[in-house]
């Protein structure tokens, strides 16, 4: 991707996502050096860009320690590696026959211990299903952050939380970041806003730190909100706003 020089500052996000040609990458780490805002921001991205590849990360199921303790027990051990004089052929054709299976078990085993719960298929196609999504919320997030014309504004809700917007006029997208966002508490979840004129109209849920794309239209839109609402969320706010932030123009 090519930028000019004046657009430097705008360059944090696709330098945290690795999206600079070389030469671009230098110029921008030399920038870096004289530019406090744009070294956190690019930090920001980073742990970002982090926090969404950690989200295609699954817990291995309860009993997959029990399953591969008994698997072990059934597999074969391969004999100590010792020196051994050079064997005729016949002899040489006989041992890999019998290292085979015996090399095969040890795959087997291998496999066990990676976690690859062959035997559970309905988990497997779940955690595809689940990794499939976070792979498409990330590029949809990655779009809007490597664009051309992004721009960023950063914020702090009333609840402590840090906030930051990242919007796109291109692709009339928004990305919503939140860090130290307290729990929202049984029953609750936060819900965000695009705010149209007066008229809030609901963008999303977050409820723990993370990123999210907002829904709707955010190309009118002068501001995003954050409230605390009934799980599953409100078709209108039903409490004050914790935070209300311009949107960059």
């Amino acid at each position: 991707m090519k930028h000019h020089a004046t657009d430097a500052h705008t360059l944090a996000a696709p330098y945290a996502l690795g999206a600079l040609d070389p030469g671009e990458r230098a110029a921008f780490e030399d920038h870096l050096r004289t530019c406090e805002a744009c070294r956190q921001e690019a930090a920001e991205f980073e742990a970002t860009a982090a926090r969404l590849a950690a989200a295609v990360s699954q817990v291995p199921p309860a009993a997959a320690k029990a399953q591969v303790m008994a698997a072990i027990d059934g597999v074969r051990q391969l004999p100590p590696r010792v020196p051994t004089p050079v064997a005729p052929p016949a002899l040489r054709e006989v041992l890999r026959r019998r290292a085979l299976p015996l090399a095969l078990a040890a795959v087997v085993a291998a496999a066990v211990l990676g976690g690859v719960a062959v035997w559970q298929t309905q988990n497997v196609q779940e955690l595809e299903q689940q990794a499939r999504q976070a792979q498409q919320e990330l590029d949809a997030v990655g779009s809007v952050l490597a664009a051309p014309d992004a721009q960023t504004v950063h914020g702090k809700a009333a609840n402590g939380a840090l906030t930051t917007v990242v919007s796109s006029e291109q692709q009339n997208k928004a990305v919503f970041t939140a860090a130290n966002l307290p729990a929202p508490g049984t029953g609750k979840t936060y819900q965000l806003w695009l705010d149209h004129d007066g008229t809030m109209s609901p963008a999303g849920l977050i409820d723990h730190d993370g990123t999210v794309v907002l829904t709707g239209n955010p190309a009118d839109a002068g501001a995003v909100g954050l409230t605390l609402e009934p799980t599953g969320g409100s078709p209108q706010p039903t409490t004050t706003p914790l935070m209300l932030m311009a949107l960059p123009t």
